[in-house]
């Protein structure tokens, strides 16, 4: 308990809780936006994190993080645009309710599942770290070098098949981001990979350069070439509080869904698609009314908005206990503790526990932050959606190249995140993941340093497994890919008979 009051003390600093403020708010404001996204807005907000504290710099990104969500389920409701890319299924009955003259209720049942999920994800978090906070110490010693790099490999395994029906082709773009990620000196030995005599490739690829272009340019040239749509009013009638209450008439569907964000969020690679989708189902498997999913239900409202609020926290858990970055946005947080010198790990529960429940601490704030400002705010807000698209990027164009010029004051960095902004906008209108290649560059870097680390023990492909820890997660990739083989082929057969 030490520990979790050190935490919150060290929130307690005006910095940090300026930070806060700052990261829910200016959050809510980039989700409403269609079109920008967390993902883009930490991408501009990373290289201002080198001159910040550490912990500012990432309460600041997790109240992005956490609160972006919230604002996105705003256009979604509204004019049937999400504004993240997660808000997609709101938009079903959302929007519906909107059509019905229920827009307040809508915004007012998303605002308090997004409440109730991530509370819940946090609060499990929390009482995780305070029940097992002294026994984590000894979990350090589970995980060797070969441990880690069979999380990673399972990570890896865990994105490319999440992309069910475009599996080869996140295949080809995490390799890409893995091949990207060996570009420069090897740090353990010194000597120069891919780099073809090029001196300003010697240091490699700067991953927030990358993250910059691939995420925020290529989307502002998407809206640059795009159409600005002129989206129909719709007013809001009613009051935004009533949502709180008509939770408590669906506790099963909550709960369910808080729970399914919560395990998806833990899991490598899944994130808050694949919970929304196992959410909707069951709401819609135990409703009485099936029939009305897609047409306005409430409870298929509450299901999306819960289960993609829970993940977030949930998504921390990896990368804290073994440096392995579930999705885009925790790989871009894990690039801010490289910066300060902590490296995510079964380690950081023993060297630095007060700076985890700092992190969890600041979650529920922004959280709770968050859910009392939209309830007063909400139509402010909600006029954000009428923002030109070229205005819009035009304005992201500017401040992701003032951004990358900032880190090292480099035009050289500015080149080469004007290449991955080209090479995302290509992938965008290809209409393929980018997250698989920013993945594949966090953990291809794990991936080579494990390996390279535990290459004196390594004499054959069995002495990759011959741990418990290693082992266990080898059997587990196999059986993933097994089951996911097997669940293809029943398809196939659905399909042909």
């Amino acid at each position: 308990m030490d520990a979790f009051f050190t935490g919150l003390d060290n929130l307690l600093q005006a910095p940090v809780l300026i930070a806060m403020a700052i990261g829910a708010l200016g959050g809510v404001a980039i989700g409403a936006v269609p079109g920008i996204g967390p993902a883009i807005a930490i991408a501009i907000l990373l290289p201002a994190t080198v001159f910040l504290d550490d912990l500012v710099s990432l309460v600041l990104l997790l109240g992005v993080y956490g609160s972006s969500m919230y604002g996105g389920a705003i256009p979604a409701i509204l004019i049937n645009t999400p504004g993240t890319p997660v808000n997609a299924l709101t938009t079903y009955d959302g929007f519906s309710m909107t059509r019905r003259g229920e827009a307040a209720r809508a915004l007012s049942l998303a605002y308090s599942s997004s409440f109730f999920g991530g509370c819940f994800s946090i609060l499990t978090a929390l009482v995780c770290l305070i029940a097992f906070g002294p026994y984590l110490k000894d979990f350090g010693a589970l995980f060797g070098q070969r441990d880690i790099l069979m999380a990673a490999v399972l990570g890896s395994v865990l994105l490319i098949l999440a992309h069910r029906r475009t599996m080869a082709i996140a295949a080809l773009l995490f390799g890409i981001g893995f091949l990207i990620s060996m570009v420069g000196r090897q740090s353990t030995r010194g000597f120069a990979r891919y780099t073809f005599d090029f001196e300003y490739l010697a240091a490699g690829f700067n991953l927030i350069v990358v993250i910059v272009g691939i995420f925020a340019l290529s989307q502002a040239l998407n809206l640059l070439t795009g159409k600005d749509a002129d989206p129909p009013e719709a007013r809001l009638k009613g009051g935004l509080f009533r949502g709180l209450s008509e939770l408590r008439n669906y506790p099963g569907v909550a709960t369910a869904s808080a729970a399914y964000g919560t395990v998806m969020g833990i899991i490598p690679g899944v994130g808050e698609f694949v919970a929304q989708f196992f959410s909707y189902a069951t709401a819609r498997s135990l409703s009485k009314n099936p029939e009305q999913f897609g047409h306005g239900a409430p409870a298929g409202l509450i299901a999306s908005e819960t289960a993609n609020n829970a993940v977030p926290a949930a998504a921390m858990l990896p990368l804290l206990a073994l440096g392995v970055p579930g999705e885009a946005l925790t790989a871009m947080m894990m690039v801010v503790f490289f910066d300060a010198g902590i490296k995510p790990g079964p380690d950081i529960f023993e060297k630095t526990p007060d700076f985890l429940f700092s992190l969890f601490i600041a979650l529920l704030c922004v959280n709770v932050l968050v859910v009392a400002a939209l309830m007063v705010s909400t139509r402010a807000i909600s006029r954000m959606v009428h923002i030109p698209n070229r205005f819009l990027g035009a304005f992201i164009l500017i401040l992701a190249f003032v951004g990358v010029f900032s880190i090292r004051n480099s035009f050289v960095d500015c080149a080469f995140a004007a290449g991955f902004g080209f090479l995302g906008f290509v992938l965008r209108r290809l209409d393929w993941p980018l997250v698989p290649m920013v993945l594949g560059m966090v953990l291809g870097s794990i991936i080579v340093e494990k390996l390279t680390a535990g290459a004196g023990k390594i004499r054959d492909w069995s002495d990759l497994v011959d741990r418990p820890v290693s082992g266990f997660l080898a059997i587990v990739i196999v059986l993933v890919i097994l089951a996911t083989a097997a669940s293809l082929v029943r398809e196939r057969k659905r399909s042909l008979s």
